[in-house]
């Protein structure tokens, strides 16, 4: 067992076009440990004890960089610029409109064609007491996948000696666009691979949800989850409702939606809760964000192949992605997501894992 926090680099391989991608290891002085690739922001594993101390690696992803660059449904990474699905690739920002890549039938995903997800970050590690963790950098290109302005991005992940991962974002733009980070990992907190997630019980902190259209676009409602399969305000098994006769159910081939998170101010509030019954292990996600993605592995389909040898079938992990809700940008009365020059934007998320007796 590690007596304090370490950080450390190696090497995880080149892309096709020649660029280095490394591994930094975050470990503190209990043994948990995340590893954070410099190519897409990727968390590529994070280790935590269950009810018996034993570590177990509970995000789903490759045991290799060919893993990812061949194909990977966001695996671990960070999404943006804008994080989410922005309709048929277009909105309209100070009387002009922009016309994005789309990558999700008529609409635009995590960014377009070549998100965050699929860049090489600049990447520092640091130390800081107790505190591991590593700094990314990215700028983006004025125009880059049909987005307005030069976007300087910094994502930093820091592990805490309370068993709390912490990601903090910020940047600045040099022409008002639209800004939307997030981390996408999928979580299986029996540890990736171990079955599906129907069974882990969650707890989502949200009165209303975004309903979505056909193509998991938001109608605009906030509607009230009250009497309805999203009604994860007491703790619930994820799998308990979600094969009930419902619309939005049917939309998103399960949960795809985000939830308007009950906030009191902008400082860090409760997003959800996840308890595994069998490790024992728990996951409390808390946020700056107004929203959160609750997303059950829907499109796993048993195709791909991951660490272990693991096949990845339906429904094997679920993300919860703190963000500002999907095409706000071409809705008026949601939170606003556009960030304008000379001001910063900033959210900040935390991972915390514990253990239930």
């Amino acid at each position: 067992m590690p007596t304090e926090a370490t950080v450390t680099r190696i090497s995880f391989g080149v892309t096709p076009s020649g660029d280095s991608v490394d591994i930094f290891t975050l470990t503190n002085a209990h043994g948990m440990e995340a590893r954070i690739m410099n190519y897409g922001g990727i968390m590529v594993s994070l280790k935590v004890p269950d009810r018996k101390g034993v570590l177990g690696d509970v995000v789903l992803g490759y045991d290799s960089l060919a893993g990812y660059l061949r194909s990977s449904p966001y695996f671990g990474a960070i999404v943006g610029r804008y994080g989410n699905r922005i309709a048929n690739g277009r909105f309209t920002l100070d009387g002009a409109t922009y016309h994005l890549a789309t990558n999700n039938g008529p609409n635009a995903l995590h960014g377009g064609l070549r998100g965050f997800d699929k860049v090489i970050w600049h990447a520092e590690s640091f130390k800081r007491d107790s505190n591991v963790g590593v700094v990314l950098t990215y700028t983006s290109p004025d125009g880059d996948q049909g987005y307005p302005g030069m976007l300087h991005a910094t994502v930093t992940y820091m592990l805490t000696p309370a068993n709390e991962l912490a990601v903090e974002y910020r940047a600045t733009a040099d022409k008002p666009t639209p800004i939307n980070l997030t981390q996408h990992s999928y979580f299986n907190l029996a540890g990736a691979g171990n079955g599906d997630i129907l069974g882990e019980v969650l707890t989502i902190n949200a009165d209303r949800f975004t309903p979505v259209d056909s193509t998991l676009i938001p109608t605009g409602e906030l509607a009230p989850v009250a009497g309805t399969p999203f009604d994860f305000r007491m703790p619930t098994a994820i799998g308990a409702r979600i094969g009930q006769p419902d619309s939005q159910l049917k939309n998103g081939g399960g949960y795809d939606h985000n939830f308007v998170l009950n906030r009191s101010d902008s400082g860090l509030s409760l997003a959800a809760r996840v308890v595994d019954p069998g490790t024992g292990r728990i996951m409390t996600v808390s946020t700056t964000q107004p929203g959160v993605q609750f997303y059950t592995g829907n499109f796993l389909d048993g195709s791909i192949t991951g660490k272990g040898g693991h096949r990845y079938l339906k429904r094997y992990g679920f993300c919860l992605e703190t963000q500002h809700f999907p095409d706000s940008p071409n809705h008026a009365d949601f939170p606003s997501t556009i960030l304008r020059p000379g001001a910063e934007y900033r959210s900040r998320t935390v991972f915390a894992f514990s253990v239930q007796e």
